[in-house]
């Protein structure tokens, strides 16, 4: 497969050898993707990305030894700009925020479709913070159950708070523009928007203050 000269780089780092032969598959076969390495332990990519850091990280969040939070706070450490996405099981939601903290980008299920992980990580190497949408719903539960009373004193056009909802299903900019009906670049002016209104920096941080302070 010739790749192209904008191949998002792709790191894999799952003690599941299963898991990374499906993942080595899709980014093999993808002329967007190059594989950087597929791993099966936090030390070993630590060591593997020294020289030559990949855009896109997929890590497992449950890992022998290093866990896979302890190993996205020592990357992001010494590579504050990459891109890390998480890879989970229904199990894992009580680590969600944890790895949040540590520095993830955004959250999948190891289930979710080829197509959907391919979308997700070139969503994340642009910038953005994709979720599955169970992942999502699982965020809003959590804020749900620990609602604040601090009065949500942003101002949203309607618009922008139709954006903002998708945003809590797990939806792509994609998916947001089929279902209002607009353009992907007008998505995205309007996620830059809602970035200020809100005073956050992703996707996920918007959707979580707005869960907080609903």
């Amino acid at each position: 497969m010739e790749k192209s000269k904008d191949a998002i780089r792709v790191a894999i780092v799952d003690d599941d050898a299963k898991v990374r032969e499906v993942i080595t598959w899709l980014v093999e076969h993808s002329a967007d993707f190059e594989l950087a390495g597929a791993l099966s332990g936090c030390e070993e990519v630590l060591e593997a990305i020294a020289d030559d850091p990949p855009d896109v990280v997929l890590m497992d969040i449950n890992m022998p030894g290093m866990s896979g939070i302890e190993c996205v706070e020592r990357l992001k450490t010494e590579y504050p700009d990459l891109k890390i996405l998480m890879l989970t099981n229904y199990s894992d939601d009580d680590r969600i925020f944890d790895s949040l903290r540590a520095g993830a980008v955004g959250y999948l299920l190891k289930n979710s479709s080829t197509a959907k992980l391919s979308e997700a990580i070139k969503e994340a190497h642009h910038g953005g913070a994709p979720m599955s949408g169970e992942i999502a719903q699982k965020v809003i539960a959590y804020f749900h159950n620990q609602r604040k009373t601090t009065k949500y004193t942003a101002t949203l056009s309607e618009r922008e708070q139709e954006v903002l909802n998708a945003l809590s299903e797990g939806l792509s900019n994609k998916e947001i523009s089929a279902q209002l009906f607009i353009s992907v670049p007008t998505v995205r002016f309007h996620l830059k928007n809602i970035y200020a209104n809100l005073h956050v920096n992703s996707r996920t941080e918007a959707v979580i203050k707005a869960m907080q302070q609903k």
